[in-house]
């Protein structure tokens, strides 16, 4: 039995796991990540605690480990369009066990589940003042049949939650009303105080890591395995310590922050570790300094972003209307289990990064990495290698051109400081009669209802309204791509002149494509500084230094005259501040009628209606047809360069109005010039397929005349579409895996850029690097991921088409991190082999690989749980005990 002790907070009696007791001396020496891990395994691993317990104590012998720990969070997070797929997901597999002969119902979530609904708002109506309700009403219009879908998964599974349109982001909605720090449950008739831990469906997950909130992405496939009672496997993991010193100057902002930290941490490989801050800079960061920076996790490539629990969390949760009790349950709970922050100490680290804050600087990152970080001064210089082969264009607007600047996403608009900075930079430039020209298409999307209400208060959203800066909704907008359609005269420029414009956007990404679809170019900016942007209209200056504009008498505006000093910020965001905000903005979002009324099934299995294009079966939602490893030969589908995204996998932004997945929506009733956005496509399997790798800037290594999304058929030599090409090899007989460079499937975690080369039909992706979340999507679409030796890069392997790829994955010999023999059998009849390694990091994604994927193994698990409880008349819930390490017998497939 673990150690336990009792505690009596706010005259209540709560059970705790004792970490001082259980851990002695050597609590001060683990990290805080270590600390949450270990009370983690203690309360939830049963047998396997003392186990788990001695592999993370084990850790500080070296800082490594190769042990495997079982992780339970305590709750699931979800915004729309990753829950949707998983949604379809489930629906398919409830279909597939009635099938069988099973009750549906066997297949339920065994934790809560939180689902917002904000990553499909698009921006089609700005700078008027009835933006918001405009978009909202077209929000609705579109996409009220995955609307549907989900309030039917409210009725139809226990503890799933969604929250309606108008709720804000998820990332804010945990933030500023889902976390609770530390939580409290009820167990055999006894309440347990823990630590509050979760994942998250998507990368931006580690932002509630700013408070003192363990929780991390996960893809959707992953995420619905946690649903289902099976914990997350990790290894304990490698902790880099990164050491604050010092404090910000005078006029740099988190976001500044945030994008040295994501410049420097990109300079070390962070895949499948965790990050934690320690130092006596960090009592100097506000928790909205360390949200914005925890937000920028997925970009700097490691699973956590990890502020400890201290006073500055404490005042957050007072700010945003926690209750007096659940604070001091924080307080006293975090001091007496060894959790609360000491500045002063260093504990054992894996490997240690120093960061002084003094010398931290106004920054952007771009035109095209958000690792890519620049002084704010020096965008000429970034973008002129963009511009070489370009034609010189001195008309207005030209090369440089601002076509975007959009205060948007989590990453910024989740801290009001960064907010009311920009309102004040607002405030000025309206003073000297400033607005941005007509080219620039601005907006205002927080990541809450309650920034409405503190800016109003302010006084400071009629000046953001009167330099554009409205609000057009509560959502991500256009850091997922769904940035509306451009200014037509910036269109017109593009077409006629060539020109190349920009975006500068306050999110976190901004790869060629992604904030839309037509922008090669983008800076990643705090608020204020887009507001800056937007009034210059072009990134063809010095922001720091040049004129921004004139005052219409004439008088040059620079952004010193514009820039408000940190008193200034804190004095608005004090009168700004009410902490009854955050019940009421999101209480009236909650009630929200048009929801309230939406009809929707309430039956235990989801009615499919085989004319949508938006919610389809799928084909992998069943039990499948056996493992995908083995000994085979397969044609290289695509080779890819470095950096491919999944957002050049599987696109999120608007649909086009030329392409495959255009015809296939427009043959079945969609208007060609309204198809939505790809992202609330991900219901529907074949308008995802018809999308896949179709962003322009992919590069098919197989041939430089091959389009995106095509691919050359060997045999016939055709030049097909992706879709079309795997469905001849499939009926051929015939294996395909994918090939590509370093860092495959970095960006968003949407488990759609697996599903999708899991439909084209590939067995492997052989790469030079793999992101985290990417790589534990493929295994759990049952494709192997192998990472490619140094001097085996696929520019180097110049694969043509007939060329073949021989993989020896015997089922029984993958293990973690094997090798895995590769030869290349040319066409022209030559061959070499080589070692690549099997990017395997547990032994449970050894078993997901064996049963062909998550979804198989799931449904394995819940049959054979219903078999045994049958049997014994003693009820199982699917994936816990000795069912967790259960093996699945393999079957090869092709």
């Amino acid at each position: 039995m673990p150690t336990t002790a009792d505690i009596t907070i706010n005259g209540r009696l709560y059970r705790m796991i004792d970490l001082p007791a259980a851990v002695g001396g050597d609590l001060e020496r683990l990290p805080y990540i270590l600390r949450i891990m270990l009370e983690n395994v203690l309360r939830t691993a049963g047998d396997g605690a003392p186990q788990a317990k001695a592999a993370i104590i084990g850790w500080l012998d070296k800082g490594q480990s190769e042990e495997e720990i079982p992780f339970l969070p305590g709750r699931v997070l979800m915004h729309d369009t990753t829950c949707g797929p998983a949604l379809v997901d489930i629906a398919g597999m409830r279909a597939s066990l009635a099938e069988a002969g099973y009750d549906p119902r066997l297949l339920n979530p065994v934790l809560p589940v939180d689902v917002s609904t904000d990553h499909s708002l698009g921006v089609d109506v700005f700078g008027v003042p009835d933006a918001l309700r405009r978009n909202m009403e077209r929000e609705y219009g579109r996409n009220a049949e995955r609307y549907r879908f989900m309030k039917w998964a409210t009725r139809a599974l226990t503890g799933f939650r969604v929250h309606p349109p108008g709720t804000g982001i998820m990332h804010t909605l945990n933030l500023e009303r889902l976390a609770t720090v530390v939580t409290t449950a009820e167990r055999d008739s006894v309440s347990w105080a823990m630590p509050d831990t979760l994942i998250g469906t998507d990368s931006h997950t580690p932002m509630i890591n700013g408070v003192g909130v363990l929780g991390w992405g996960v893809g959707g496939l992953e995420a619905e395995s946690v649903f289902f009672g099976m914990p997350v496997m990790i290894r304990v993991p490698d902790i880099v310590g990164v050491r604050l010193i010092g404090r910000l100057r005078q006029g740099v902002l988190a976001t500044d922050l945030a994008l040295t930290v994501t410049e420097r941490l990109r300079r070390i490989d962070l895949a499948d570790r965790f990050v934690e801050f320690f130092g006596p800079g960090v009592p100097t960061l506000s928790a909205g300094d360390r949200s914005v920076i925890a937000n920028m996790t997925p970009e700097f490539g490691a699973n956590s972003g990890f502020f400890p629990i201290d006073g500055q969390t404490l005042r957050y949760l007072r700010e945003t209307g926690r209750s007096a009790d659940q604070v001091r349950l924080v307080e006293e709970y975090a001091k007496r289990q060894g959790l609360w922050f000491d500045p002063k100490a260093a504990p054992r680290f894996t490997d240690i990064v120093e960061i002084n804050l003094d010398e931290v600087e106004v920054s952007l990152a771009g035109p095209r990495r958000p690792q890519d970080r620049i002084a704010a001064g020096a965008t000429v210089e970034a973008l002129a290698p963009l511009l070489v082969d370009r034609p010189v264009s001195d008309e207005q607007p030209g090369h440089g051109s601002v076509a975007i600047a959009a205060i948007t996403s989590c990453t910024n608009t989740s801290d009001p400081r960064l907010l009311v900075a920009a309102g004040l930079v607002a405030r000025r430039a309206r003073h000297f009669g400033l607005t941005p020209p007509a080219w620039v298409k601005t907006s205002l999307a927080p990541g809450s209802p309650t920034a409405e209400r503190y800016l109003r208060r302010a006084g400071l959203l009629e000046d953001l309204e009167a330099v554009g800066f409205g609000i057009v909704g509560y959502g991500c907008t256009t850091c997922i791509g769904n940035s509306g359609p451009l200014p037509a005269i910036i269109e017109q420029a593009m077409t006629d002149r060539g020109i190349l414009p920009v975006a500068v956007l306050s999110g976190n990404r901004n790869f060629p494509g992604r904030v839309h679809p037509q922008l090669e170019a983008g800076f990643l900016a705090s608020p204020p500084l887009v507001v800056a942007f937007a009034l210059a209209g072009d990134v063809n200056r010095d922001i720091l230094t040049d004129p921004i504009g004139r005052s219409p008498s004439g008088e040059d505006i620079r952004l010193t005259d514009l820039w408000p000093t940190g008193d200034e910020i804190d004095a608005a965001l004090a009168m700004a501040i009410n902490a009854a905000d955050y019940d009421t903005s999101y209480g009236e979002a909650e009630a929200s009628e048009t929801w309230r009324v939406l009809a929707a099934p309430a039956t235990p299995l989801f009615p499919w209606n085989e004319s949508s294009t938006y919610i389809r079966r799928p084909p992998f939602a069943g039990f499948g047809e056996g493992t995908l490893l083995g000994s085979y030969a397969a044609h290289p589908l695509l080779v890819l360069g470095d950096d491919i995204t999944t957002d050049h996998i599987s696109p999120a932004g608007q649909i086009p109005q030329k392409g495959e997945a255009a015809e296939y929506l427009v043959e079945r009733g969609e208007n060609r010039r309204d198809l939505n956005v790809f992202a609330s496509r991900r219901g529907n399997w074949e308008a995802m397929a018809r999308g896949l790798f179709t962003n322009k800037s992919v590069r098919n290594l197989l041939d430089p005349q091959i389009a995106p999304g095509f691919t050359i058929h060997v045999g016939s030599g055709e030049h097909l579409p992706l879709f079309q090409a795997a469905d001849r090899y499939a009926r051929d007989g015939a294996s395909v895996v994918v090939v590509a460079g370093e860092r495959y499937g970095m960006g968003s975690s949407r488990d759609w850029a697996a599903k999708g080369v899991a439909l084209l039909g590939a067995r492997a992706v052989l790469a030079s690097s793999f992101e985290r979340i990417h790589r534990s999507n493929l295994i759990g679409m049952g494709i192997l991921p192998l990472r490619l030796p140094a001097e085996r890069h696929p520019h180097s392997l110049q694969l043509r088409s007939g060329d073949q790829i021989l993989i020896d994955a015997d089922p029984a010999k993958i293990s973690p991190r094997c090798a895995v023999p590769v030869t290349i059998r040319r066409a022209s009849g030559e061959s070499e082999t080589f070692t690549a390694s099997a990017a395997i990091e547990t032994g449970l994604e050894v078993q997901i690989l064996r049963a062909g994927g998550i979804i198989p193994l799931i449904l394995r698990r819940v049959t054979n749980a219903e078999a045994t409880s049958r049997e014994t008349n003693a009820p199982k819930i699917a994936g816990s005990g000795d069912d967790l390490r259960r093996e699945t017998s393999p079957s090869p497939r092709r």
